[in-house]
């Protein structure tokens, strides 16, 4: 496995200027757009209470039975067709834990998201919410989801996702204590936080079931996939190895079955990790984790690039590279691979 890979290597343009910012102003065109859910199965329940319920102040009381037949376990999946496609196959964008896909929309202090950014270098991107977030929509626990949703504090992603210093969040912004050089945009961290949604550690096979329903449907294609998701998409090609083309996996915080990492050896995958790791507690052991699984990839015959950012000159980011001021450096960087991969026309 070839580790801190070298940005020439890539041919990555560290520069955008007049450019990127006039390309930013250009009308998309687009041949379609469109969503769709997929997934999912008939979950039967009884044994619940009957109750009468008032849906409207004042309104009359409806008698309300939830024992019957539900739908559960389904994903919401919203896509964008360019019209002068450049991608040689679709660009799925799975996102990570607690999140759903508007992670890769508008940043949280109004810049492009990777998105917009795959778009418009033609790509056509699907992005979904992962089931029991966003519109993918709850189903009832503990009678269909076992246990109880997890919910973090507006504190929680400060130190954890890497953006500020271990006790450096304050309800006060102007108090907050960022790492330093961090390229995340202080000014949009109340807004990033009401991106976060509650989250299951007991649904992993039902988002797996969902996502290989997307491969199905969609693919042959590029999967993209973020912290969470790590294992989701490197599980999901372990099991449609002829359906996906290449893997991004961006800081992921989980793996695929490492006696079945000979299913990718066809399948090109490059690890992208942010910065500060060294001085964190957690993710120099998720990072080897995720690396000690490309080697196994590579040991079966496989490909993978590692990059860690501040090896090549993109420095001060935080585990929400999409977010970031320089996300965009970032996303070029994975358009560049993409490139000499031969997935782009």
């Amino acid at each position: 496995m070839r580790r801190h890979v070298l940005a020439a290597a890539f041919g990555l343009a560290c520069s955008f200027g007049a450019a990127q910012a006039q390309q930013a102003q250009e009308p998309i065109s687009l041949r379609g757009m469109g969503s769709f859910h997929v997934g999912g199965k008939l979950v039967e329940i009884s044994g619940r209470p009957v109750k009468d319920v008032v849906f409207t102040p004042g309104g009359t009381p409806a008698r309300v039975d939830p024992n019957g037949t539900y739908q559960t376990g389904q994903m919401y999946v919203q896509y964008f067709l360019p019209q002068n496609e450049k991608g040689s196959v679709p660009l799925l964008l799975w996102h990570g834990g607690g999140m759903t896909g508007v992670n890769y929309e508008t940043t949280p202090d109004g810049r492009q998201g990777w998105l917009e950014f795959f778009l418009r270098k033609g790509w056509s991107v699907y992005n979904s919410d992962a089931v029991e977030r966003g519109r993918s929509g709850w189903a009832m626990y503990p009678d269909v989801i076992p246990g109880e949703p997890l919910f973090l504090t507006t504190a929680n992603p400060f130190e954890r996702f890497r953006i500020g210093a271990g006790g450096g969040y304050d309800a006060d912004p102007a108090k907050r204590k960022y790492l330093p050089g961090s390229q995340f945009p202080a000014e949009g961290y109340d807004n990033f936080v009401k991106q976060i949604v509650p989250r299951w550690t007991s649904t992993d096979q039902m988002i797996i079931d969902a996502y290989i329903a997307e491969v199905d449907k969609v693919c042959p294609c590029v999967i993209s996939f973020h912290s969470q998701s790590g294992q989701f998409g490197f599980k999901v090609a372990q099991a449609r190895p002829d359906k996906v083309k290449a893997l991004i996996a961006v800081e992921p915080a989980g793996i695929g079955d490492p006696a079945k990492a000979a299913a990718l050896k066809d399948i090109p995958v490059l690890m992208v990790f942010g910065d500060y790791i060294e001085q964190d507690a957690r993710w120099p052991t998720i990072r080897k984790t995720a690396t000690d699984f490309g080697d196994k990839i590579t040991a079966a015959g496989g490909s993978v690039d590692v990059v860690n950012l501040p090896a090549v000159g993109i420095t001060g980011n935080s585990h929400m590279l999409m977010m970031d001021k320089n996300n965009l450096a970032v996303a070029q960087l994975i358009q560049d691979w993409l490139a000499k991969k031969g997935l782009t026309k």
